[in-house]
């Protein structure tokens, strides 16, 4: 059920009613026609451009077309009064049943009110976290996780076939540090002294991995050469690092279907088979490029080289996919990874990458849509830098890691759900603030902890009317009368709870989770506002003890809310609140 929906159709029966007469003409594309709350609530309960956006293709006035449409729309019994206003706006009121039973509705489609078919099926790939394996994760991984894992629930909700994919960096040279880390570590498993080099990994989260290490070697490599134990070291540490990753993800509740290994692409064909593709379209030539700006033809040293035409699907400049050297760029694999994507059959990519990968969306974004033919679309989302604060002071010291907070560290000192919902209460391209004491406030101030009050006074006041005696079973709401339901506070939370399917569409379509930790806030906002009225004005207390029906149709409404919250919670990875400790 989704209640904009169901009167955009009414417009749009409206809109034919008028073709059918001549007043209109046929053929108009209604794509553009849109029904949505007014920026104004004085101007009515929903309002339709339909008027504004058919003018020009009708070769009409829209003030004309919404004088047309407009009684049409009043002859509808959930329509009160259809008004025109300025130019062609034309603003809705519905009738007060239509709020009051709304609750009905809601609670007799459950968890399924606000789930959408708007993805039917489509195949979507989210990309996310990708960090290098060669340590804990930190709290900006901690962002990323959580705004992927949300992005890919709320896809989920609206009716995608998601798969969430972790893309493991072992290909690079960073993991040859990894493994020359560990090493040292298997030598002071052996109780050997070493001097540790600039730019090695020396925290205390490969202690255990140095020990496991000699637990299967032995003194195996005590006196080898590096070239007789790199790679298997390597890959010893890599597969510890991910173990290691995988218990961060989980202490956070995210769960990969997917992780592809970079070092896969290589030595196997897939990064030609990708380049060759592109250059069967060609769209790869030898070539040189400009100097970059800020650079002068004087320290500037052009030279041939292996490019991509990465301009003819918008990006700046066409890009380099071999060194001088003849080895691939870091490009190249990109380029083949997502060649296999979008061969695996995906309808629509998704990357979730950090701030400092700005420069690598144009790029990404041409390559996908040469390979794809400009089938397939890719997003890229962007998590932008999480700054942690303690006691109102920057906090920067792990205890694991020694140079930055891991992302168990925030889930040991916040839970797993602060910490989520915390991280969705700004969009992704913008810094975040993360106070760790504003985090475990309990206050209105701090969104995490109002959401969850929310949820735990609906559980409450269910609790009490049952030990009054009041049966307020889900089957008995759906019966009960609600058309006491007539304070201004109470159309006021009706009209916010019937928003949700709407905002669902809306979070979807952009892939910005954090749509949904607004609206909950706004929505336990307009719950505690009424909850609160009931101090003064006892009538507006969702428990009246000495009248069941009346409590029966109060504590519907709050068991719908209870039924967007625990959806939208769901999406974010939190578990609703029954009670505040």
């Amino acid at each position: 059920m989704n209640l904009f929906t169901d009167i955009g159709h009414l417009v749009a029966g409206a809109i034919a009613q008028l073709q059918s007469k001549g007043t209109l003409p046929d053929g108009l594309d209604l794509g553009p026609v849109t029904v949505e709350p007014p920026r104004d609530p004085l101007h009515g309960d929903m309002a339709t451009n339909a008027a504004m956006v058919l003018a020009k293709p009708a070769k009409m006035k829209p003030r004309d077309i919404a004088e047309a449409l407009a009684p049409l729309l009043a002859e509808d019994d959930r329509i009160t009064t259809a008004e025109v206003a300025g130019p062609g706006f034309l603003n809705l009121r519905l009738a007060p049943s239509v709020w009051q039973d709304l609750a009905k509705d809601v609670i007799a489609k459950g968890s399924a009110y606000g789930r959408s078919g708007m993805g039917q099926g489509k195949r979507v790939n989210v990309e996310y976290v990708s960090a290098n394996p060669t340590g804990p994760m930190h709290v900006g991984h901690a962002r990323g996780a959580i705004v992927g894992d949300a992005t890919a629930s709320l896809l989920a909700y609206a009716g995608y076939d998601v798969t969430r994919e972790y893309y493991i960096n072992d290909g690079g040279a960073q993991v040859d540090v990894l493994a020359r880390s560990v090493y040292l570590r298997y030598l002071e498993a052996h109780d050997l002294s070493v001097d540790w080099p600039e730019g090695s990994y020396p925290g205390d989260y490969l202690i255990d991995v140095g020990e496991a290490l000699k637990a299967k070697v032995g003194d195996k490599y005590l006196e080898a050469e590096e070239s007789e134990w790199l790679e298997e070291v390597r890959t010893f540490a890599t597969d510890a690092m991910m173990d290691l990753i995988r218990t961060d993800l989980a202490s956070l509740g995210v769960v990969m279907d997917h992780f592809f290994s970079e070092k896969s692409l290589y030595d196997t064909g897939l990064i030609e088979k990708a380049i060759e593709e592109l250059r069967d379209k060609g769209l790869i030539y030898r070539g040189t490029l400009e100097p970059p700006k800020g650079k002068t033809p004087e320290d500037w040293e052009p030279r041939e080289q292996t490019l991509f035409k990465s301009t003819d699907y918008g990006d700046d400049v066409d890009r380099p996919i071999k060194k001088s050297d003849g080895s691939w760029t870091y490009f190249a694999p990109d380029i083949a990874y997502h060649y296999d994507k979008v061969s695996r059959g995906y309808d629509m990519l998704i990357d979730i990458f950090g701030a400092d990968h700005g420069g690598y969306v144009k790029r990404m974004k041409a390559a996908v849509s040469a390979l794809s033919e400009s089938r397939v679309p890719l997003d890229i989302k962007l998590i932008q830098l999480v700054k942690l604060f303690k006691n109102g002071q920057p906090f920067k010291m792990s205890k694991r890691a020694g140079t930055f907070v891991t992302l168990r560290d925030v889930v040991e000192m916040v839970g797993s759900d602060a910490a989520r919902f915390h991280m969705l209460t700004r969009k992704s391209d913008a810094a975040l603030d993360f106070d760790f004491d504003k985090v475990k406030e309990q206050s209105k101030e701090n969104p995490v902890f109002y959401v969850q009050y929310a949820s735990a006074r609906i559980s409450s006041v269910l609790r009490k009317a049952a030990e009054a005696g009041i049966d307020c079973t889900d089957d008995t709401l759906r019966a009960a009368d609600l058309s006491g339901l007539t304070h201004d506070l109470e159309i006021a939370l009706a009209k916010k709870v019937a928003e949700w399917p709407r905002l669902v569409e809306i979070a979807a379509r952009t892939h910005e989770p954090h749509r949904i930790a607004f609206y909950l806030f706004e929505l336990a906002s307009d719950l505690h506002t009424l909850w609160n009225a009931g101090n003064d004005d006892t009538s507006l207390r969702f428990l009246q003890e000495h009248d069941p029906a009346a409590t029966q149709a109060k504590i519907a409404l709050a068991r719908a809310v209870s039924v967007v919250i625990s959806g939208g919670l769901g999406i974010l990875g939190v578990t609703p609140a029954t009670e505040m400790r």
